[in-house]
């Protein structure tokens, strides 16, 4: 039927809806637009398309018995900018439910390859979730907001490397135009096989018959509508004690003439619900008829049928009271829901246009109702049960009849060994996905770190750490961190080492003459010595020269023969590498105090520095697990066991 949807279908934290809810949405490539105005024809494709549809899975719903409410489909509302079949179903604790939509879209989107269809449900992309292992690393649930469809029977997800941030109508089209590129991953493919090759199959063992003894009132309900066993059972499951009241009475469904005269019947639920049933305790009403326990079998059926009966006058009487029932969908409903969406384009009444229309609205109101029957009495099940009740009926109707067994209930004690079975195979699972990972990885580092995974400290070139480094720190990072160079062949670092000297000088605002910058390493030292160039040029300065000026500079000089004579008395000096200066004498003792004396501003070799730094940190983990180790192997670089030794 076309009904009006929420306008928060696509709203995955919509407060209005159960979180055990599953969504649903089908998009004709005929609805998608190919001009700025709109065809007027796709209201009638749509239903068409609608009817198609629910012809084509009825094979399976036909004596499907849902947990809350059947599947439905219904036109999307005037308003949606792409027009669209759309549903929604409360698949409450059987999560097979959810599956089974999950297997009919998947046969919808076969049997109609030019539809692309969306489900999710309050948790997201599940689809996504049950192939968790297989999935390119760059998906996440922020980024996978209308890039994951169904179509021609295969699951795609729109590729980041096209659309960055995609519309719905964006993915749509590139589906559309290049659905090649956006079909997932083989292995993507044979998880969600794996998960619906039960289908139809497992929905047929799903459905659970049990012989039941119920008043006769009970009986008559469910021989004319067997899916308000639904209802019935939701009453009785979500009971507090307010609808107790109701059970403890039995004014509907209990006779007050004469003794009430249980029948035996067999009644089709779903394994949720017959669970739901018999794994709750609960004392039968002193106005029930129930039978003497000296027959187990008989108590037993009684004992089922009595939480039927309870739940069924628990259901009518809350529903009933509190103004639960639903206005379910009549011709007038559906006629004044045609009319508000602007169906009939302002024609008069009993023009020739407005009775073909009028003609094609009824057509598709009468074929239509076939299918949507029972998510009507769904919403309106008081009117219907008393629309039943209302018929003549007796417990002889009931006699004589032949009932079969009940279905071996074994799946209910032994659902331990299933749910082991699951555990055991995505522990496989991810046993497989953790090897296959370990192997990628190694095989990365023995592809990226080349001689550098040699045991031989002789074949390795120390150069990789600096020019890695050097690479790592050029790297952009944002609010999540910094990222790894990818790439490990690293093209050589380029330094203008003038460019570099003025960058510094302008920042500390001591601009020089570029014919003194030549004489900066031979004279003065590096930059590094943080010592200040007496040559100035005062035309660049921009306050204006004077004695406050002066006075300032000497303050500098001042502070800089201060700052130097501190640290010569210190060893921080001794703690670096400078260019040109041999290791070994650096531990000769005394005898070279002078000469180190002298060579006090040569500069500091920032490689050789860094190099012997990431030794002496490797050394010191001693084999085991530490930051250098663990900071070279993240940028591809793998120093030797040995390589702290004695260097």
């Amino acid at each position: 039927m076309e009904t009006n949807f929420t306008s928060s279908i696509f709203s995955q934290n919509s407060s209005k809806l159960p979180d055990d809810t599953v969504f649903y949405a089908i998009f004709p490539d005929f609805s998608l637009p190919v001009s700025k105005s709109p065809n007027p024809n796709i209201t009638s494709l749509l239903r068409s398309l609608h009817l198609q549809i629910l012809t084509t899975i009825s094979p399976h719903t036909t004596h499907y018995i849902w947990q809350h409410e059947p599947f439905t489909l219904s036109l999307s509302s005037p308003s949606s900018t792409i027009p669209h079949l759309q549903g929604n179903l409360r698949f409450g604790d059987n999560l097979d439910d959810e599956w089974f939509v999950v297997f009919l879209l998947f046969q919808i989107s076969l049997a109609f390859p030019s539809l692309s269809i969306r489900v999710w449900d309050t948790d997201g992309e599940f689809l996504l979730i049950e192939a968790a292992f297989h999935l390119p690393r760059w998906i996440n649930p922020e980024n996978s907001v209308n890039r994951v469809f169904i179509r021609r029977g295969e699951l795609h997800i729109v590729p980041k490397s096209r659309l960055s941030s995609p519309s719905l109508l964006d993915s749509l089209q590139f589906l559309v135009n290049c659905g090649e590129e956006s079909k997932a991953s083989e292995s993507v493919q044979l998880a969600l096989r794996n998960r619906l090759s039960q289908y139809p199959e497992r929905a047929r063992r799903n459905v659970h018959r049990v012989r039941v003894r119920v008043p006769v009132s009970v009986a008559q309900v469910l021989k004319h509508e067997p899916c308000l066993i639904s209802l019935a059972v939701e009453g009785f499951y979500d009971r507090d004690i307010d609808s107790m009241k109701y059970a403890a009475k039995m004014e509907k469904f209990l006779s007050k003439d004469t003794a009430e005269e249980l029948v035996l019947v067999s009644v089709a639920m779903s394994r949720a619900m017959y669970a739901q049933l018999v794994q709750q305790t609960f004392q039968a009403p002193k106005c029930y008829p129930m039978p003497n326990r000296s027959d187990a079998n008989v108590y037993m059926e009684a004992e089922v049928g009595m939480k039927i009966a309870c739940g069924f006058e628990m259901m009518y009487q809350q529903r009933l009271r509190q103004g639960l029932e639903g206005k379910g969908s009549t011709w007038d409903a559906f006629k004044e829901s045609l009319e508000s969406s602007g169906y009939f384009e302002g024609l008069l009444p009993g023009s020739k246009e407005y009775r073909r229309l009028m003609e094609n609205a009824e057509e598709y109101y009468r074929k239509s109702s076939l299918f949507s029957r029972a998510s009507e009495m769904m919403s309106a099940p008081v009117r219907r049960m008393d629309e039943i009740l209302a018929l003549p009926h007796s417990t002889d109707d009931f006699k004589g009849q032949q009932i079969p067994p009940s279905d071996d209930d074994s799946w209910l004690y032994n659902g331990e060994d299933e749910l082991n079975s699951a555990l055991q195979e995505r522990q496989k699972e991810m046993e497989l996905y953790d090897l296959k990972q370990k192997k990628k990885q190694k095989s990365e580092l023995d592809q990226d770190a080349g001689p550098s995974s040699g045991s031989n400290l002789d074949d390795f070139d120390l150069g990789n750490i600096s020019k890695t480094m050097q690479a790592f720190v050029h790297e952009m990072s944002t609010y999540e961190g910094a990222e790894v160079p990818e790439n490990r062949d690293l093209k050589a670092v380029e330094l203008d080492v003038d460019r570099f000297i003025k960058d510094m000088e302008s920042v500390m605002r001591r601009p020089v003459h570029e014919d003194d910058t030549a004489d900066v390493d031979s004279e003065e030292g590096s930059s590094s010595d943080m010592d200040f160039d007496e040559s100035e040029d005062d035309s660049n300065v921009a306050e204006p020269s004077g004695d406050k000026d002066e006075g300032e500079d000497i303050f500098m000089q001042s502070y800089s023969d201060a700052l130097n004579e501190e640290l010569k008395s210190s060893t921080l000096k001794k703690s670096f590498v400078r260019a040109n200066e041999q290791p070994n004498n650096r531990n000769e003792g005394t005898s070279n105090a002078t000469e180190d004396m002298d060579d006090e501003f040569t500069p500091v070799d920032v490689d050789v520095n860094l190099v012997k730094s990431f030794l002496d940190s490797f050394a010191s983990q001693q084999g085991l697990p530490g930051p250098a180790s663990n900071l070279l192997g993240l940028m591809g670089v793998q120093l030797p066991q040995d390589a702290g030794k004695n260097k």
